[in-house]
């Protein structure tokens, strides 16, 4: 019933009048809960109260498959931006990016000159990037491209990001673990065929701990993303089984959800990151989290109706 659910959430996203009055009404009615601002400046005091929290931060500058080189040429400017804001703020954030955002899809010799650049700059700051894992189509450009980076500029500055749901992944893990690759493991939130991807919950739970476990095992830095207590729970009783150091792992959450769970792993000494989104163009981002859990779609109609 979830894996339908996500599919009617996802259908229905794609429907131009469902997002012609999202995009319209909701900055106003509830979208804020989980995107931080559409400018940088109010961005950087949400990143200042979390780190007064204890919590570290991923910003991500919201946008995808872009369609000109003048829009990949400007994500990768506002991604640099916030680079030099994390560093003249002193926020304790590193940054996320999506090579369809800058590129990919336009030619993939663009986007990885766009990396470079951005990689450069966070080298030259002592900053970390992590590059998310989009659809399957382009899972293996993706993994192509950052194998490369990756040569050049090694785990402490480019990260990559792996789903669950997908057969595959067991197998790129591994690949990536033999480099020492620092990932962060995610269940999956796009519209995938069951021929790619796991169908069931059970099984893509089940792929989740299994690809934190060994990654962690093979020695490499993990960031187990998810808002899944059993899942949590899980993990911290391994951890503590294997005796796997606190600072090789951290938990990973989405701004404005779970903020309570977050706050509590803080107070018992772990490293909790939030992953927090910002700009103008949320509604892809916004349609994925309703996807994953409908119940939050109710949160936004109340909030439509209050005003």
């Amino acid at each position: 019933m979830t894996g339908l659910m996500r599919k009617l959430v996802l259908t229905a996203a794609g429907n131009k009048a469902v997002s012609g009055f999202f995009q319209k009404y909701g900055m106003r009615i509830g979208v804020q809960r989980f995107v931080a601002a559409e400018q940088l400046e109010l961005t950087v005091e949400a990143v200042k109260q979390l780190n007064r929290q204890g919590l570290l931060v991923t910003l991500d500058y919201l946008g995808e498959s872009v369609s000109s080189r003048e829009m990949a040429d400007e994500a990768a400017d506002m991604v640099l931006r916030t680079m030099d804001a994390i560093r003249d703020h002193r926020l304790n954030s590193n940054v996320s990016v999506k090579l369809t955002q800058l590129g990919l899809l336009i030619d993939p010799a663009l986007c990885l000159a766009q990396m470079k650049k951005l990689l450069a700059h966070a080298k030259s700051l002592g900053q970390f990037v992590r590059i998310d894992m989009e659809d399957s189509p382009v899972t293996d450009i993706t993994i192509k491209l950052f194998l490369e980076l990756f040569e050049q500029y090694g785990a402490d500055t480019v990260g990559l990001v792996l789903q669950s749901y997908l057969y595959r992944t067991a197998a790129d893990r591994k690949q990536l673990a033999a480099l020492g690759a620092n990932l962060r493991v995610v269940k999956g939130a796009y519209k995938e065929p069951k021929e790619v991807a796991f169908p069931a919950k059970a099984d893509v739970d089940r792929s989740y701990i299994e690809l934190c476990e060994a990654h962690m095992e093979d020695g490499c830095y993990t960031a187990v993303a998810t808002h899944d207590e059993r899942i949590i729970q899980h993990i911290i009783q391994f951890t503590e089984k294997k005796k796997i150091p606190r600072d090789r792992f951290e938990f990973q959450m989405l701004y404005g959800i779970s903020s309570s769970l977050q706050l509590r792993l803080v107070e018992q000494g772990y490293r909790v990151r939030v992953y927090t989104p910002y700009g103008e163009q949320w509604y892809p981002y916004f349609s994925r989290r309703i996807a994953e859990r409908p119940a939050n779609l109710w949160f936004v109609i109340r909030g439509f109706f209050r005003k």
